[in-house]
């Protein structure tokens, strides 16, 4: 057994690197692997301190699996840190009410390895294809309403920014987007902000990794879905949907109710705008013609 393996139980050539950068999930597993190592323990060990399985406590550590309120509670008793501005609790509460819903950090632990990815929205522009600026007036928005703090709207803009920039990777997945017409047409910002938001998307078009579409106000009730939808597919070709209320998201993998929503998905971009007619209708909207 080698030096390191003896010391923190792990097999040093099976050790997965942590991207605590990559969203609130990783980055608290990123701190749970980083203050058992400097204890000396292996994950058995921290498991039988926690009363969970060492395998639970790897999934949570690479992110593979969502952190709980029961779970952050544990692990502030074994590290001592409750009730202090470093406890997990806290961080769990941050991530849940604050920056992220609950069930989107699980959600883009996904999205970074996703082959393909499928999104509606309704209102406002996807996030992944949203500007700077227009993520910065929807997060200040948010404060002015009381629902964030300044500090969370500066996290959400940024973590937004590091879930662009990953997928500009060497093999980026394809984006498949179907917009409402409501997010075309819905000011956001003012004209300057839209107007380059609006540019932005006709740009996105000429991407060969992307197709964007307009569902226009024409289609009416052959609209299938009522809320935002994103689905991914996985180099494993396996389907993982998410969908959201006001409240709370949340994140299926289960091919029963997933594989319905996906053909859904194409049902909704035959009854869409071609990208050709999706990105006249955004310059028109950008030059203000009717």
């Amino acid at each position: 057994m080698s030096t390191c393996e003896g010391r923190f139980g792990v097999n040093v050539v099976n050790r997965k690197e942590l991207r605590p950068e990559s969203g609130p999930a990783a980055a608290y597993g990123a701190r749970i692997r980083e203050l058992r190592e400097l204890r000396g323990w292996k994950q058995e060990e921290l498991a039988a301190r926690m009363s969970y399985s060492s395998q639970h406590i790897s999934a949570v550590e690479t992110a593979r699996k969502p952190p709980t309120l029961h779970f952050s509670h544990k692990a502030d008793l074994v590290f001592g840190t409750t009730g202090t501005a470093e406890s997990f609790e806290r961080e769990w509460r941050e991530a849940r009410h604050g920056v992220l819903l609950e069930g989107f950090p699980e959600y883009v632990v996904h999205e970074g390895r996703a082959v393909e990815i499928r999104l509606f929205e309704i209102g406002i522009v996807p996030g992944l294809l949203q500007t700077p600026e227009y993520a910065r007036v929807l997060a200040n928005s948010a404060v002015r309403r009381g629902a964030i703090t300044p500090e969370q709207a500066d996290e959400r803009v940024a973590f937004l920014a590091r879930r662009q920039a990953a997928l500009a990777r060497l093999n980026p997945p394809m984006v498949f987007v179907v917009m409402d017409e409501s997010c075309i047409c819905r000011p956001v910002g003012g004209p300057d902000v839209m107007s380059a938001q609006l540019q932005r998307l006709a740009e996105y078009a000429e991407l060969p990794t992307t197709v964007i579409q307009v569902a226009p106000f024409s289609i009416g009730e052959r609209r299938p879905y009522d809320l935002p939808v994103n689905l991914l597919t996985l180099p494993d070709r396996s389907l993982v949907a998410y969908a959201e209320s006001q409240a709370q998201g949340h994140v299926d993998r289960e091919s029963a109710s997933v594989l319905p929503m996906l053909t859904a998905y194409h049902q909704l971009q035959a009854e869409s705008l071609s990208q050709a007619a999706s990105v006249a209708m955004i310059n028109e909207v950008r030059k203000g013609a009717p």
